[in-house]
């Protein structure tokens, strides 16, 4: 097997068990509060004990696989996460399983940066596109088919299986990773931004936690400002620290390189309509059209399908018509996909919401693909590093906000409409909201230069 398809697959592997354990999780939470004899809502603290960490250790991934190896870095982290699933598997109260969750995301902060660092590394430009082909999948099949498998595992099984499931996965990966991923470093690596870390790791933190709890009453009104004003405070800070600093943790002049700020930057935007839309559809077909969690995720299981579909047509698609024109076409198309969610009712055959589904599938996974491909187009291998803890931190920060829009925008259209609990029709201000916000994204693609990223897509401009 060519080294292209090879290492994503295997890279796959790990982004996948991560991917799919986020949002399985969300399924089975009122299972796991009941067996350990909490409220529901205290089991919120599991989720954002794994986004602070991912807050706090993404930024150091860069630098300690350029010290220590992506290979053995990213096996360090698979043996990370799993040890982590085991002890969410055994914790029989909430101190035990929500400091679990957090050993599971240091595991996680360092699989999916360090992960696209092993395969940006070994894997020639002009294959880039072919390999992320690859590579985006879990991050479309995970939160896709998450809760329905959650739902099966808890009705028919039981919640600890969740994690135990992720086992069998981690040591197939180690074995992938140590037989066929060559192991990579730095020659010179610069001192640890210390100070860096700590402002970093208490901003992003800080701020993750209060968008994790904006509109879902897990903190205080008050708190929850704090965190968000805090946060955003100190992340001013680091601003003024990396601008100072001659090797910062989070390079800001990687924003300097047009490719890089149209993929991670203004794709920003795209990414919070796009995360919106797994945490808002479920919750239509739940609580609004009466679904099962089962039934829920097969139908959504659509978007995962269509996205497949597309990987078939990415690269001769890129060729064609060139990354300027793809992301501003596509990404407008994408939106309005998620507009026409809104027009969903409880008369809509099921039929059509699954058609639409696989459109809009086709068109994110599109619009994914192009995003990866293009912010590393330009990365040199001395910044491929930087560039891949700067991509993850703002692709999180982007699933934080989108979720806490989302939220936002359902409770605030369900208090307008005078509702006591969330019914199918608070639902369309929300999808309209989000998908405004995705296609804020396309004037400044529109913007990119018709020669941008050419050695990536192969596309020769006219």
């Amino acid at each position: 097997m060519r080294r292209s398809t090879l290492i994503p697959l295997i890279v796959a592997c790990a982004l996948f068990m991560e991917n799919m354990d986020s949002t399985v999780l969300t399924t089975s939470l009122p299972a796991i509060a009941a067996d350990m004899g909490e409220n529901p809502l205290a089991l919120k603290l599991a989720l954002t004990s794994y986004l602070v960490s991912l807050a706090v250790f993404i930024p150091i991934s860069g630098w300690v696989a350029d010290r220590w190896g992506s290979r053995t870095v990213f096996a360090s982290a698979i043996v990370v996460f799993i040890a982590g699933s085991v002890l969410c598997a055994v914790s029989g109260n909430l101190a035990v399983f929500v400091a679990a969750r957090f050993v599971q995301g240091i595991g996680g902060a360092m699989m999916v940066p360090v992960g696209r660092l092993v395969l940006m590394r070994a894997v020639p430009k002009h294959e880039y596109v072919a390999a992320l082909n690859f590579l985006t999948i879990p991050a479309l099949l995970g939160p896709t088919i998450g809760p329905a498998l959650g739902g099966a595992i808890t009705q028919y099984f039981h919640w600890r299986w969740i994690f135990v499931v992720n086992v069998p996965i981690g040591i197939l990966g180690l074995y992938l990773v140590y037989r066929f991923i060559p192991e990579i470093t730095e020659a010179t690596v610069p001192p640890f931004d210390w100070r860096g870390f700590v402002l970093s790791g208490i901003g992003l933190s800080a701020l993750m936690l209060g968008l994790s709890a904006l509109g879902g009453h897990l903190l205080p009104a008050a708190v929850t400002a704090a965190c968000i004003g805090g946060g955003a405070l100190v992340l001013l800070a680091y601003v003024v620290h990396a601008r100072r600093a001659q090797h910062p943790l989070l390079d800001f002049r990687l924003l300097a390189i047009p490719t890089f700020f149209h993929g991670a930057a203004v794709g920003f935007l795209f990414r919070i309509g796009m995360f919106a839309t797994p945490f808002l559809l479920p919750l239509l077909l739940q609580l609004g059209f009466g679904l099962d969690p089962l039934h829920s995720g097969l139908i959504t299981c659509a978007t995962a399908i269509g996205a497949m579909f597309m990987k078939t047509l990415t690269i001769a698609i890129l060729k064609r018509w060139g990354f300027r024109r793809v992301l501003s076409v596509n990404g407008l198309l994408a939106a309005a996909s998620i507009a026409v969610f809104a027009a969903f009712g409880t008369s809509t055959p099921y039929w059509v919401i699954v058609l639409v589904l696989l459109l809009s599938g086709c068109l994110r996974s599109l619009q994914f693909t192009a995003l990866q491909a293009v912010s590393f187009a330009d990365a040199t291998p001395a910044t491929m590093s930087q560039a891949t803890s700067f991509a993850s931190m703002a692709q999180r920060l982007a699933q934080s906000l989108g979720i806490a829009v989302g939220a936002y925008a359902l409770e605030l259209s369900s208090l307008a409409q005078g509702h006591q609990s969330i019914v199918a029709a608070d639902f369309p201000p929300a999808f309209l909201a989000v998908a405004v916000i995705a296609a804020l994204s396309v004037p400044f693609h529109r913007r990119l230069p018709r020669t941008a990223g050419t050695q990536v897509s192969g596309h020769v401009p006219e």
